[in-house]
């Protein structure tokens, strides 16, 4: 972490900080407490702008910027800021109405792009497209993508602080461990069915378990995703009564990793989390949908299974 890269010079202060989605403010907060740590902030201000699941990561762990505003208007963290750093999420409509306004003001944008799907439906809402003057990446497969899709825009790609540290946090599995994880989140896409898509790949992986953990008794943890309303999967949990199911507890997600022997999901981050530390790691999505966009070998992907 200490010969981590310091940002290009397109990031001067004031730096307002302006995140919603837990993905890219995971990777935002990461790289912000590695550089200020090493004493690379020192003459930096920031004010920051955040919101929903952003918001409860830093109420969890603040980082310890030198010079920190936080502010709760949009209009009032952008006043007098030089660079404008966002997230790329889909839950609110507050990042890109940060990359807007920097626009019109004629503010240097920085947008965090933190997954491998969806880039150029990231910068739009409601038909209206606005592009940041620079992205930054945490891997080569996204560094890769988003060249091709966003000629004529730098893309800077930055080490997985985030992913770095979280591994180093989770123990090896135990084999004796009979718990599965399921690593929830929003798919926007019902492939013409009618139902929403992360309950059709819920409904698969019950389906096809024995594929995954064979005749083994075995405890299943629902983790919601952080853009998920309370109580959504309670109707679909107690349809599958038959089955030892409940909701996850643990506040971090390494530690609802550390705790498990088999990770499922349908393409969300937190299964490269769970790859990365050595648990077998599947992907639920079912053959009627797309194929698992994880550019991880390791992922086994359910569909191929069955």
């Amino acid at each position: 972490m200490t010969n981590m890269a310091f940002p290009p010079s397109t990031f001067k202060s004031p730096v307002c900080v302006v995140c919603h989605d837990a993905g890219a403010t995971n990777l935002v907060f990461a790289w912000l407490r590695a550089w200020a740590e090493t004493g690379k902030l020192d003459e930096f201000e920031f004010k920051l702008c955040l919101s929903g699941p952003a918001e409860k990561i830093w109420q969890l762990n603040p980082v310890p910027l030198p010079y920190m505003q936080l502010h709760t208007e949009l209009t009032k963290a952008l006043t007098d800021s030089q660079t404008v750093l966002t997230g790329t999420g889909w839950a609110s409509s507050l990042e890109h109405d940060a990359r807007r306004l920097a626009s019109v003001a004629q503010i240097p944008s920085i947008a965090v792009i933190d997954h491998w799907v969806n880039y150029t439906q990231r910068f739009e809402r409601d038909g209206v497209v606005v592009l940041s003057d620079e992205i930054w990446v945490s891997d080569p497969y996204a560094a890769e993508m988003a060249k091709k899709l966003f000629k004529g825009i730098a893309v800077v790609e930055l080490p997985n602080t985030y992913l770095q540290n979280l591994v180093k946090g989770i123990p090896p599995v135990q084999q004796d461990c009979n718990n599965l994880l399921y690593v929830l989140e929003p798919i926007r896409n019902d492939w013409a069915k009618g139902v929403p898509g992360e309950f059709q790949a819920l409904d698969f992986f019950v389906k096809n378990l024995e594929k995954i953990v064979g005749t083994e008794f075995v405890s299943i943890t629902l983790r919601p995703h952080p853009s998920d309303a309370p109580g959504k999967y309670e109707a679909w949990m107690q349809s599958h009564a038959n089955l030892q199911i409940h909701l996850d507890n643990h506040v971090n997600l390494n530690d609802a990793i550390a705790n498990a022997r088999w990770v499922v999901g349908a393409e969300t981050f937190a299964m490269v989390i769970a790859s990365a530390t050595g648990r077998a790691t599947y992907s639920s999505l079912p053959p009627w949908a797309n194929r698992c966009s994880l550019p991880i070998g390791e992922i086994i992907h359910l569909q191929d299974l069955v």
